[in-house]
């Protein structure tokens, strides 16, 4: 039974009712990514930003939609007004949509209260993610078949070819508002019920339709499968798996070549839809004009073996040595506008052509006669299946074990066999078709380089770093890609996600030491600190050697990471990756801070740069108050702040944020040549007292030598030294951050600041800013009258 649309207005044509239901898949397809978005932030925060729970969370917003699609046309009947049903759908996902804000954070405090190490916790974040997420991703499943409805029968593929085009083209419009306007401007509760507002929007028009538009019913015969639709539906599914596995792989890549920051993640988005939605419109196209889809589908996966190698090839061995500096411009704007161009000129050939393959295999089965409905649900659901399969087994498992070049080859040889098997079934060109998947999958295959070492490294920055050192180590890793370097000087650098992370260098030395040295000696009784962040060992080691300390927990979300750092930075961090009281945790920092009931006397956290998905993360109000509550009496926590690559909103709003919880608060000045590069914040629940005296007899005790020669090493020859980087309280700053936006974990403001930084370094102008509001602290300080001149007079002077 399918259905017809009749206009009851005079020279209205049955059939397609004009572009009103392409306007209403648009509003919805925008407002899926708006909540996608939302939604995997939101996660993230809860169960942790590995790729294991991100994977997890993955499946089952696209399980849902795939599960949707396929019960909606066994669930609804067709005798049903089609735009009617699409109007429900629509309301009930705004509705959903907006219950998911709601029910998360009660989900959250009995995740928080209840989670378990291990399997048992992996299942527990997986039902977080099924109960928050499968009602409204079930009803987005079924959007599509649902308006797929709204087509007379006897049209072709063209009409829900151009519904799925419009919906990807929708999704495109969702990532850029949500990633460049939305959460940058508001927070995800503005941002979902802007999602909830799309949502009524196209519920409305499809319910203007269903007033103006009466629909009858058509027998139609459904014959029975054939071994070419079959087919069909396997190539279908293979597109799917490929085009997921490649995203995850070349999101990776972009990510390191166009630096890691939410609006880079935003714009490959946006660019991987528009290639799909470009595709679409094509297929659609180009299926109405072919007399055989599934031939023009065989060789849509043919092509696809080339466009695969084509990207494969720019992103690894074209675009990072293309000769650009991003710091040449100061304007952030422009440089989106390069990396747009860079990233349409890799991504567009391979997803033009995925996107093509929906509507071509939609044509290809559309002469069995089968009702609309279950047409779009059937090849929605196969594409997505395989679609789940491959974002899972790419981004968890062939990336690991085999590496992005071994993993691109595979998807070659994938389509390569997707277009054999239905060229195939053309007789008389067998051989023909056969040699010619040969050849494409060999010389494809041939092309693909491994990732670019330098780009692993240096990232963004790639081709201003070749022939300035020895890259020693580069490998990619579960959760980030991890390199090590070395200059004629005799340097070493440590890379993760191609930024320099840690150095050897003195002005990286001196921040490093001094962020594990604080903590161990502004705390009461430093007896266990927990590290978030390894990096390359040094500030867990600079805790470790300190004699009071008896045990240290060390987390690292990458496993990479504690690896080399132990292999190249052995003599730097004092082997702590090899001591006995330090316990390595492979684990998201925040996640384990959440859930572990245990107490520390110093908490101390290096992230990644705070414009780096998923760092702003260690820098929210909620972050800082789950640190207090997890001090024991007299216990401190150390944070690294960033000056450099970043502005001074980010830095207000880091700093601002931090006071907010810590009241008491200090900030400790890193210089290079004079100028600030860098700072620590230190903060306690009660006012801190920093004995000098007691300081110093702590470190002339034999038991400090280590811990005296660590200082020494980068400068640092007596408390007085040390305590001479005061930058600077909460209560002085009052006034510099009297406009500060405070980051929470439902806005995140923070990467968003950070992200528009980029290209800066202003790191001297933020560092002398601050310091104008500088005041010696006497209640801070105790020690003999002669120590605390001294500190005063170097204070006032610094």
């Amino acid at each position: 039974m399918a259905i017809a649309i009749k206009g009851t207005g005079p020279g209205i044509p049955s059939g397609i009712p004009g572009p009103v239901p392409l306007i209403a898949a648009f509003l919805s397809g925008a407002a899926a990514l708006i909540y996608e978005i939302i939604w995997f932030q939101l996660l993230e925060l809860v169960i942790g930003s590995s790729p294991v729970s991100l994977g997890i969370v993955l499946a089952t917003f696209m399980g849902g939609t795939c599960l949707g699609s396929l019960l909606f046309p066994r669930l609804i009947s067709a005798r049903q007004h089609p735009f009617r049903v699409y109007a429900a759908i629509e309301i009930a996902i705004a509705i959903t949509g907006l219950f998911v804000l709601l029910l998360l954070p009660l989900l959250s405090n009995v995740y928080l209260a209840w989670s378990g190490d291990g399997f048992t916790g992996l299942l527990l974040r997986g039902s977080i993610a099924a109960i928050c997420l499968l009602p409204p991703t079930l009803l987005m499943g079924a959007t599509l078949p649902a308006l797929s409805r709204c087509f007379d029968a006897k049209e072709s593929g063209v009409s829900l070819g151009s519904i799925y085009g419009s919906n990807l083209f929708g999704g495109v419009a969702g990532a850029l508002l949500s990633g460049f306007y939305l959460l940058r401007n508001y927070d995800v509760t503005t941002a979902t019920a802007a999602a909830a507002v799309l949502n009524v929007a196209s519920a409305v028009l499809a319910l203007a339709l269903a007033a103006r538009y009466r629909f009858t019913q058509e027998e139609s015969k459904t014959d029975s499968a054939t071994k070419t639709d079959v087919a069909v539906y396997a190539v279908i599914a293979i597109s799917g798996f490929c085009a997921l596995s490649a995203e995850a792989i070349w999101t990776r890549t972009l990510g390191l070549l166009l630096g890691g920051s939410v609006y880079t993640f935003a714009m490959i988005l946006a660019v991987f839809l528009t290639g799909l939605g470009i595709g679409s419109a094509l297929g659609s196209t180009w299926s109405k004009r072919v007399a055989n889809p599934a031939s023009a589908l065989g060789w849509c996966q043919l092509f696809l073996s080339g466009a695969i190698a084509w990207t494969a090839y720019n992103l690894s061995q074209s675009l990072p040595y293309w000769p650009i500096n991003p710091s040449i411009s100061s304007d952030i704007w422009f440089t989106f506008q390069l990396d747009l161009d860079r990233s349409l000129w890799a991504l567009l050939p391979p997803t033009i052509l995925w996107g093509a393959s929906f509507p071509l295999a939609m044509a290809a089965l559309k002469s069995r006669g089968q009702e609309n409905g279950r047409l779009m649900a059937a090849v929605y659901a196969a594409n997505t299946a395989g679609a789940i399969l491959g974002a899972l087994t790419a981004s968890l498992l062939l990336i690991r074990w085999v590496g992005s070049q071994r993993t691109q080859q595979f998807l070659v040889v994938l389509s390569s066999l997707a277009a054999l098997t239905l060229l195939w079934s053309f007789k008389r060109s067998r051989l023909a078709f056969g040699v010619a998947a040969i050849i494409a999958a060999a010389v494809s295959v041939s092309v693909i380089p491994p990732l670019s070492r330098i780009l692993v490294a240096h990232g963004r920055y790639a081709a201003t770093w070749v022939n300035k050192g020895d890259i020693l180590y580069a490998e990619e890793g579960l959760n980030a890609s991890v390199a090590v370097s070395s200059f004629p000087n005799g340097a070493l650098t440590f890379h993760v996600a191609g930024k320099i992370q840690a150095s050897t260098a003195p002005r990286d030395m001196r921040l490093q030491r001094m962020l594990g040295h604080l903590t161990s000696l502004a705390a009461r009784d430093p007896k266990s600190v927990l590290v978030i962040g390894c990096g390359a060992g040094i500030t867990a080691g600079a805790v470790a050697i300190d004699p009071h300390v008896e045990r240290v927990t060390l987390v690292e979300i990458e496993p990479l990471v504690p690896h080399a750092a132990a292999t190249f930075f052995g003599r730097q961090n004092f082997s702590v990756l090899n001591d006995a009281h330090v316990q390595l945790r492979i684990d998201d920092g925040r996640h384990f801070l959440m859930t572990t009931r245990e107490k520390f006397d110093g908490i101390t956290a290096d992230p990644l740069d705070p414009w780096v998905r998923g760092a702003a993360n260690l820098y929210t109000r909620e972050f800082f108050e789950a640190a207090r509550e997890h001090l024991n009496p007299g216990g401190v926590v150390t944070v690294y702040i960033q000056l450099f690559e970043t502005n001074m909103e980010a830095v207000k709003s880091a700093v601002a944020t931090f006071f907010e919880v810590f009241p008491n608060g200090t900030m400790w000045g890193n210089t290079y040549e004079g100028k600030g590069h860098d700072m620590v914040l230190l903060g306690q629940a009660e006012p801190l007292k920093l004995d000098l005296d007691n300081i110093r007899s702590r470190i002339a005790d034999p038991a400090y030598s280590t811990l005296l020669q660590s200082l020494r090493e980068v400068e640092i020859e007596s408390p007085v030294d040390l305590f001479a980087t005061y930058a600077g309280r909460g209560s002085d700053l009052q006034e510099w951050l009297r406009d500060a936006k405070i980051n929470r974990d439902r806005n995140l403001r923070m990467q968003y600041l950070a992200g528009l930084g980029l290209n800066l370094d202003d790191s001297a102008k933020i560092y002398a800013e601050i310091l104008r509001y500088r005041r010696f602290p006497p209640d801070l300080f105790v020690g003999s009258e002669k120590e605390l001149a001294e500190l005063r007079d170097r204070i006032i002077t610094n």
